[in-house]
């Protein structure tokens, strides 16, 4: 579990830098008065410095409107401009006031080239492409992205060592030291270190789910479980083990199955000398051998599921064939076979199927994977079912005569 929050924890993270665009606009602001008002300086001084050189002598004129350009200062944080114009835009940050509006949403931006940017949100237009396909509307965007494939992380928290791409995520990753939780719910008490957390938290009491898969409709309170979500559709499995090249959808699935390589197998079958990493995964082995079905109906916790095909006859049936199943998730993916909907699509051959694992199965094609190994001659197979046909080989089973 404790991975699983991990790769949750940073996708979010992501994704509040992806969403804090605001937060980046006003930072801009400030970052290009800085350099405006740098700029104008060096010229303005340059052109003096040259009068001077020159033997002529600065007009009192000049000298005055210099003194006045000089003097407009923000009367909020005393900071000064060259320019009257770059302090009117200045003092939008103090204000709040968004005088470019997009026609599209109504979103409002305090600068022109703010709203021009963000007009290509609607037109899909990402003037910024990283050879991997990525499209950005920002060239900062863009190059914190190449650290991903560089594995640059340039920003180092002096607290852990912990290095992030980009200065944003730091800072948004130092506050777990300083324990500080500033965003309070105030439907439960509980606090969070981010107001993006807070968001999503309180999306649990609304009900509130505003990401929707285009491809089963399913809804989720926020984007990072979206975007782990539409792997099953897609089949995408990024991550990849250096040792036998098995591929997983989440970077703890890759994690905890590189157990498996580097720990050592202490507990051994008496009877194949099958070896396992948890003493629990061997005494399930164990059954294997035994016939053991130690839980009949009706006697453990584990066994709810199989008990409602005693209990539960007509609450989830099906109205064109009347076959009942013990859950509302086995009807909806029971319902297929009449609609012929697909919803999980390969998105190597376009291929579609009605379940998530076909899908799975199917994309072995593709990648070569066989994780199904045959105990006796390390032949290996894709489907499971392939090799216990194979298997019967080796012990001259023939149960079809």
């Amino acid at each position: 579990m404790a991975f699983i929050k991990d790769e949750t924890e940073d996708l979010r993270i992501e994704e509040v830098f992806s969403l804090k665009q605001e937060d980046f606009e006003g930072k801009t602001e400030f970052i290009e008065d800085n350099k405006d008002k740098e700029e104008l300086s060096e010229v303005e001084d340059k052109n003096h410095a040259s009068k001077i050189k020159s033997g002529e002598k600065p007009k009192q004129k000049d000298l005055k409107k210099r003194r006045a350009e000089k003097s407009s200062n923000c009367s909020q944080c005393g900071k000064s401009f060259s320019r009257k114009n770059n302090l009117e835009r200045h003092m939008r940050i103090h204000t709040g006031e968004k005088p470019f509006t997009c026609d599209q949403c109504g979103k409002s931006f305090s600068r022109k080239r703010n709203l021009g940017l963000h007009v290509k949100v609607h037109t899909g237009e990402k003037t910024f492409t990283c050879d991997c396909g990525k499209g950005f509307l920002r060239k900062y965007h863009l190059d914190v992205h190449m650290r991903s494939h560089t594995g640059e992380k340039p920003f180092t928290c002096t607290q852990c060592g912990k290095s992030f791409t980009c200065k944003h995520i730091l800072k948004l990753h130092m506050v777990i030291h300083t324990g500080e939780k500033p965003f309070n719910c105030d439907q439960c008490g509980k606090r969070f270190f981010h107001k993006y957390h807070l968001n999503s938290h309180m999306r649990l009491h609304t009900g509130d789910k505003p990401f929707t898969c285009t491809q089963c409709e399913k809804s989720f309170i926020c984007k990072s479980q979206l975007e782990l979500h539409m792997r099953v559709h897609t089949g995408e499995k990024p991550y990849i083990c250096d040792q036998c090249g098995k591929s997983f959808s989440l970077s703890s699935s890759l994690r905890n199955h590189m157990i498996t390589h580097t720990a050592e197998k202490l507990y051994a079958c008496a009877e194949c000398g099958k070896r396992f990493l948890w003493a629990t995964n061997l005494r399930t082995h164990q059954k294997v051998h035994t016939k053991e079905k130690p839980h009949s109906c009706n006697s453990l916790l584990s066994l709810k599921e199989h008990h409602k095909k005693h209990t539960s006859v007509g609450k989830n049936m099906c109205f064109v064939c009347e076959k009942t199943f013990t859950s509302a998730g086995n009807l909806k993916v029971h319902e297929r076979i009449h609609t012929g909907e697909k919803p999980y699509k390969c998105s190597h051959c376009d291929k579609r199927f009605n379940h998530s694992s076909a899908l799975k199965t199917h994309w072995r094609i593709h990648t070569g994977e066989k994780p199904y190994k045959c105990s006796h001659c390390d032949k290996r197979f894709s489907q499971q079912s392939n090799l216990k046909t194979h298997e019967k080989s080796h012990t001259g089973e023939k149960p079809y005569q």
